[in-house]
């Protein structure tokens, strides 16, 4: 299983996310934003960590969206490539277009740094096999443009219990409707070992593992 996890400027969960990955066993590379013959052939995953990207000047994940890199991601999963964004990732892949809705300013104003508990509602994404449908779980959050604002009917795979930020209907992440797209607001590799504070966000890979694992077997 091969992974790439993208690094733009300003990224700072980069490494998080890498050693969450190689803890569930992933091949990792970090992708470069100014890497002009980086290609994807032949990864199962790219995952764009949190962080603020270019110092979210204009709208969070806006420049980022717009890089070279970024369509290179964006062909990757158009082509039915498995794509994880992550806080600052999951705004940049909403200026791509490549998530319905929009991710505004936290209700009060405010940065939000916290443990939250969330409800799985989707568990048949590649992204979340490893859960039960209605599980609860906790991971931490850490963003201030994080309010989920709902376009149409997502596919929403993580609920807030409590409405931390404003979200519409306390939606935390969605997927695209063919599912190998997840975008989300909490931090599963800040969740990924028990040493961390807890480790419901490491289902988040496994599962991901899981499917590929089950997508090469059927091969």
């Amino acid at each position: 299983m091969k992974a790439a996890v993208v690094v733009y400027p300003g990224s700072n969960c980069d490494r998080d996310t890498y050693h969450a990955l190689k803890l569930t066993g992933f091949d990792v590379d970090y992708a470069y934003f100014f890497d002009q013959d980086l290609s994807f052939e032949g990864y199962d995953l790219v995952v764009l960590p949190g962080g603020f990207s270019y110092g979210d000047y204009l709208r969070p994940g806006a420049v980022a969206a717009r890089e070279n890199i970024s369509r290179k991601v964006k062909e990757f999963a158009e082509n039915g490539g498995l794509l994880l964004g992550i806080c600052n990732g999951f705004q940049v892949l909403m200026e791509m277009g490549l998530l319905p809705g929009a991710l505004l300013q936290n209700e009060k104003g405010k940065f939000i740094c916290r443990w939250v508990d969330l409800v799985v509602e989707d568990n048949t994404t590649p992204f979340t096999l490893a859960f039960k449908k209605g599980e609860k779980i906790r991971l931490p959050i850490a963003h201030g443009f994080g309010r989920y604002v709902k376009v149409g009917e997502p596919r929403v795979v993580f609920r807030y219990r409590e409405n931390v930020n404003g979200s519409d209907e306390k939606i935390a992440g969605v997927a695209s409707e063919s599912g190998n797209i997840l975008g989300l607001m909490p931090h599963p590799e800040r969740a990924s070992e028990e040493i961390l504070g807890g480790e419901d966000g490491r289902k988040v890979f496994l599962s991901i593992a899981e499917y590929l694992e089950s997508r090469g077997a059927e091969k």
